[in-house]
């Protein structure tokens, strides 16, 4: 079975703890600070591997979290910066944040790498806070804490030709004809419940063709296996679009294939069409093709009439495809885009958020100021007022003197519950 579309959960590793440590030798009666600082957490890196097929990995293994970087030693070592964790998966594969839904990367070539998640920086140790002022500093900074976040892996097939219609019109059948595909084939619908890839080679040239699973009313919504059906769909840059000729009404099926690839994506709605009539070896199809080729004439839309069973006309089907794919224009001659940035609010992300409970207790959020509480030793008097010092510059006490908060008042930064204090 194809797995196409999972759930996992990434975290990038935490940096390593700067230390406070102090030159304790012999005839050295007041060394200087020699705390080194930590090492960087290990960055998440999806890389796109030629040789992967499927998501079924991801199946048994859903979370993936790098290694902290090393703790900073004494006489200003660093701690060693741990390992990028590459997470291995197919070309084609599209990632996105579950929580916005928005498209990170699009690996759509082989080896394409996008650094999801950054590893946290590693701690400075006491060696960095020495100043003129301050020539024995007891202050250090734990490793910055790592991202984390869920994303979703969805697989997109990346293929030339796309051959869509109802189920049963007889695309697989079609499909094993015109390549080296052997899809399972039987006379009754959603015989195929995942797409399947053949390669079709004519005059020394070769195209890569997907027999997409039959499309019901409502795949745009969703209904059936709609969606998974349909993304594999967005990567073909011609459609064979298949019309069943035993169907009780052949032009509402072109209809309704039409309408549900314009839902999931209007993109869809402008890919060239080569639209064909199956199964003319049987007499009926034959009795119902001069209306059908009537009715869709009159909208532009030229039909061929084939068997894929008799090899009708199959030949010219081939032929029909690669001067199709000749004459796309050049922003669609490929099926492969380029890949994506990593996705950041940059500068727009605010610098933090102040609520205020029921109980009277205050609630800060925001990256940067939980991040910098993160890395806070608070059993140093010296760090605990470095913290302050950023509450200050960020603009943090202000906003808490402005919204009431007097000495005493609790606060919540992160994961810590501080009192509030001048």
């Amino acid at each position: 079975m194809l797995v196409d579309d999972v759930k996992i959960y990434i975290r990038s590793g935490d940096g390593g703890a700067g230390v406070i440590s102090f030159r304790r030798e012999k005839y050295v009666p007041r060394g200087g600070p020699n705390g080194g600082d930590g090492g960087k957490g290990g960055d998440i890196v999806i890389r796109a591997n030629p040789n992967l097929n499927t998501l079924n990995y991801f199946q048994q293994h859903v979370h993936f979290k790098a290694k902290a970087g090393g703790r900073g030693g004494t006489s200003n070592k660093t701690g060693a910066n741990a390992d990028t964790l590459f997470v291995d998966v197919p070309v084609g594969t599209v990632i996105k944040d579950i929580a916005t839904d928005d498209v990170i990367a699009d690996l759509a070539q082989p080896d394409d790498v996008v650094v999801v998640l950054k590893g946290g920086r590693g701690g400075k140790g006491n060696t960095r806070f020495t100043s003129a002022s301050n020539r024995a500093p007891r202050i250090a900074e734990k490793g910055a804490p790592g991202e984390e976040m869920w994303i979703r892996l969805e697989l997109r097939l990346i293929a030339d030709v796309g051959l869509v219609g109802v189920p049963n019109a007889g695309k697989s059948t079609l499909l094993s004809v015109v390549s080296n595909a052997k899809p399972k084939i039987a006379d009754y619908p959603f015989t195929t419940l995942a797409p399947n890839l053949g390669v079709v080679i004519y005059d020394h040239r070769d195209l890569v063709f997907a027999d997409i699973p039959g499309l019901i009313e409502g795949a745009s919504q969703g209904i059936g296996l709609g969606h998974s059906f349909l993304r594999h769909v967005s990567r073909c840059r011609v459609l064979i679009h298949v019309i069943d000729g035993m169907s009780d009404d052949p032009v509402a099926d072109y209809n309704q294939i039409n309408t549900e690839l314009a839902l999931y994506d209007e993109a869809l709605a402008k890919k060239p069409q080569i639209v064909v009539f199956n199964k003319m070896d049987l007499p009926d199809a034959q009795e119902y093709f001069p209306l059908v080729k009537e009715a869709l004439e009159k909208r532009g839309v030229e039909v061929m009439p084939i068997s894929a069973v008799a090899h009708q006309n199959v030949q010219q089907v081939i032929q029909r495809s690669f001067m199709e794919i000749d004459n796309l224009p050049e922003d669609m001659k490929s099926t492969l885009p380029a890949a994506l940035e990593r996705y950041t609010l940059g500068d727009n992300e605010p610098i933090f958020n102040l609520k205020k409970r029921i109980d009277g207790a205050y609630i800060v959020t925001g990256k940067r100021i939980e991040r910098a509480a993160a890395m806070t030793y608070w059993d140093y008097d010296e760090a605990v007022l470095r913290f302050q010092k950023i509450l200050e510059i960020l603009g943090v006490t202000k906003a808490l003197k402005d919204a009431g908060a007097v000495p005493g008042d609790t606060v919540f930064i992160g994961e810590y519950e501080l009192e509030w204090a001048d």
